[in-house]
């Protein structure tokens, strides 16, 4: 493709430029559209630069399972668990919640699955194609994603969670202790065997990864501002108008990739959508003193540790307090002594905390979809965990919608409908 300049006109105007928002500009400069992207904080600040950094083709298992019901009153009662709500928002969760454990039972988790497959299959294809040329195709490196359990009999292949995986051909093995220990030497011996899945890779800067990717969109055309947008107004004939915060602009068709800013948006004009906004929390280790060869979660305490460029990063808890409540930094520091548990030589004396909010749907799956009543808006976002391998194949599923492209896999489970 050509290059073009900035000042060209616009066919397509983007709000986001997260890792979906920037996979989207990518997608769409390949088919020769007119790109422009909006942010308020500017190319991967959000959690496209907080998350734990795997990328997994085999990540088909939904957040919702059967039976989860059951850990739940456990985990918001423990202060280091996986999940926490602040109270007071409880009463605006619960609807959301109902809808997240009826996703949830053994007759939806197959079909979900397939969708989740369908989006996360091909990403690390798709994330080699869209770093040729950039000379940062280091930034995604090879990895095994290993599950490391206390009790050595837990891990087995015939739950349904690992059912899902091999079921779509994941490379997936049990190993004793001793076995994870040969892979990753930093390892407590309080872990007595794991799950190891192969074929998977991790972005050791995933920060870097987004401005890395929204540097080449910019070389080959694409207009990207940091700007925040306050107001969509449809503006007649398909048109809308955008009150930004550097003033109005016109946009012929708009991709909302506003993660979980993006109901803010949409509900003015009347869409309704059962979005909810998750915060994460990571811990990293700037001097951490071990390496990790791979990713590992731990598979009791539900975080991942992965190496990346600036150390060791821990992430993975979950908050449920509302879009703009401040972050309680206490859910950052709770991984520092779960680290150490998991890796008893990290040195824990230099870290830096982080906080994010990811967009996520009862569902576990994504909104791809052009918007009811709206032919020229298209939503990209609700990614929940999965933003980072189901980028990608978003942008492709964005561009072929906005081309009038047929998509080559079935895009029913994405659409904004299935809520309606």
């Amino acid at each position: 493709m050509t290059e073009r300049s900035a000042s060209e006109a616009t066919d397509v105007t983007i709000i986001g430029a997260g890792i979906v928002g920037i996979c989207c500009a990518l997608s769409l400069l390949e088919r020769g559209v007119r790109v422009r992207v909006l942010d308020k904080q500017g190319p991967a600040e959000a959690a496209s630069y907080g998350n734990a950094g795997v990328i997994s083709p085999w990540s088909c298992v939904p957040q919702s399972m059967p039976g989860l019901w059951r850990s739940i009153p456990g985990w918001l009662l423990d202060p280091t668990g996986p999940v926490s709500v602040r109270w007071r928002y409880l009463p605006r969760l619960l609807p959301w919640a109902v809808k997240f454990l009826r996703a949830g039972r053994a007759d939806k988790v197959v079909a979900i699955a397939d969708a989740m497959d369908a989006l996360n299959r091909p990403n690390l294809d798709l994330y080699g194609q869209h770093l040729a040329g950039t000379g940062q195709a280091d930034l995604i490196q090879e990895s095994w994603y290993l599950h490391a359990y206390r009790d050595g009999s837990a891990p087995t292949l015939s739950s349904l969670a690992q059912r899902l995986r091999t079921d779509r051909g994941a490379p997936v093995e049990i190993v004793g202790g001793d076995t994870l220990r040969e892979i990753e030497p930093a390892l407590s011996d309080v872990f007595g065997g794991g799950i190891v899945i192969r074929d998977q890779a991790r972005a050791v800067q995933p920060g870097r990864l987004g401005k890395a990717l929204a540097e080449k969109a910019r070389r080959l055309g694409a207009d990207i501002q940091r700007n925040g947008v306050r107001r969509l107004i449809p503006d007649g004939d398909g048109r809308w108008r955008l009150e930004t915060d550097r003033g109005a602009l016109d946009a012929p068709t708009v991709v909302v990739a506003a993660g979980p800013w993006s109901m803010q948006l949409l509900g003015p004009l009347g869409i309704r959508l059962p979005l909810e906004y998750e915060r994460g929390y990571h811990l990293e280790f700037r001097d951490p003193g071990v390496t990790l060869r791979h990713s590992v979660m731990d598979a009791d305490r539900k975080f991942v540790a992965s190496s990346m460029a600036d150390g060791i990063r821990s992430a993975g808890t979950a908050e449920f307090a509302g879009l703009d409540t401040p972050p309680d930094f206490r859910r950052a520091r709770i991984l520092k002594s779960l680290t150490k548990q998991m890796l008893p030589g990290l040195n824990v004396e230099d870290t830096h905390e982080w906080a994010g909010t990811r967009p996520s749907f009862p569902d576990s799956l994504p909104c791809i979809s052009r918007l009811p009543g709206h032919r020229t808006l298209f939503a990209a976002f609700g990614h929940s965990h999965y933003g980072m391998g189901m980028a990608p194949k978003t942008g492709q599923i964005v561009a072929d919608l906005v081309t009038d492209t047929t998509p080559n896999v079935d895009i029913a489970a994405y659409r904004a409908d299935r809520f309606l």
